[in-house]
């Protein structure tokens, strides 16, 4: 065995080990994460979610303002999305508390009585900052028994550049780690393997790609570069501007790819996101948007074929998982991934100790692979 494949078998991080238990779920805290589509919070109804393995129980308030909060009541601890909302406060279905929405503070416990001397105010039921992007309910998660820091950053945003696009959206389940489901999502290796299609990729047009990264806060950046044309989409889209086309992909923590298409004035704009749930279950929420002549019935059609494709290897993935064998990581195809979990472990432990950890990468870096 040579030196790197030893090296990226000694770097494979725990979370990829099974078998092995883990009182850390491998999360990461203090980020902004989807935790459903907007249209799923309506009139008075509640909608519950897992992040993180946190119960959330979700709704949208009668000024149409979204609200996330812990799915259990601070009493007994039954689940808050059992109760009536009236588009202002939540009632438990139990003993009839009842908090604010917006801020989780407890306004009423009907058992109390005169002789009573609880303050009420002092009470507050689990609530995380919530805020509307793209269609998506994002939910701030900061770790249990953790403030909010005093400046909560703004929930992400697609980036869009025109003011007229179509944008579509789709999500799936994948029975996995967010760690696989994340080098998965940037895995530059298994296109012709895992996506063979007459339009995208064969196993006949693997050559060899070299592409240079460079890092970016908190992430890496694919630089911008003119895509091969082994992909018909590529070669239809330098068709209609008679321009160039380029691509830039970023991957961000905690769990986001962007990728950037341009030539000439049209473009294409998306972001996938893999969100844990569980520590055995993540969720893919993809969203593009695009000024393109391209119908969102077709573009849909067509990205539901790769996301089904991409939870078919995972859930086979998931079975030989269950054997806890050794894992490994190789160079260069899957340098990203191993950017990722330096990334991450550098995160942790600079909010662990205070001290800023130096970013993974030095500077720019060319990578080599065949696919």
């Amino acid at each position: 065995m040579n030196e790197a494949a030893r090296t990226a078998l000694d770097a494979t991080p725990e979370s990829m080990q099974p078998g092995v238990p883990q009182a850390d779920a491998g999360f990461l805290w203090d980020f902004w994460y989807p935790a459903m589509r907007s249209d799923e919070i309506y009139g008075k109804h509640l909608a519950t979610a897992m992040l993180l393995e946190v119960p959330l129980v979700i709704g949208r308030t009668s000024e149409g303002k979204a609200f996330a909060m812990r799915d259990a009541c601070p009493h007994r601890g039954i689940p808050l999305s059992y109760g009536h909302f009236d588009g202002k406060d939540l009632q438990c279905s139990y003993h009839g508390w009842e908090f604010d929405a917006c801020s989780g503070q407890c306004v009423l416990i009907p058992s109390l009585t005169s002789h009573d001397k609880l303050k009420v105010e002092c009470i507050a039921a689990g609530h995380y900052p919530c805020e509307e992007r793209d269609g998506y309910v994002w939910v701030y998660m900061n770790a249990a028994g953790t403030q909010l820091p005093e400046q909560v950053p703004a929930a992400p945003e697609l980036p869009k550049f025109s003011e007229k696009f179509r944008i579509a959206r789709l999500d799936c389940e994948l029975p996995s780690h967010i760690d696989h489901g994340i080098i998965g999502l940037m895995d530059p290796a298994h296109g012709p393997f895992v996506h063979q299609s007459w339009f995208w990729r064969s196993k006949k047009s693997i050559h060899e790609k070299s592409k240079q990264f460079e890092p970016i806060p908190n992430g890496f950046r694919m630089s911008k570069h003119s895509p091969w044309t082994n992909s018909l989409p590529y070669q239809l889209l330098k068709k209609m501007t008679g321009e160039a086309v380029t691509t830039t992909i970023d991957f961000v923590l905690p769990n986001m790819r962007f990728e950037g298409i341009h030539s000439g004035k049209l473009w294409f704009s998306s972001r996938a996101t893999v969100t844990p749930g569980r520590r055995d279950l993540c969720r893919i929420d993809f969203v593009a948007a695009w000024n393109l002549a391209l119908p969102v019935s077709i573009f849909r059609a067509f990205a539901k074929m790769f996301l089904r494709q991409d939870k078919e290897t995972m859930i086979e993935q998931s079975e030989g998982l269950k054997q806890n064998p050794r894992l490994m990581l190789i160079d260069d195809a899957d340098r990203p991934a191993k950017w990722y979990f330096a990334l991450k472990q550098n995160l942790i432990e600079d909010r662990r100790t205070g001290v800023p950890v130096p970013h993974p990468m030095t500077g720019s870096v060319t990578l080599h692979w065949r696919s």
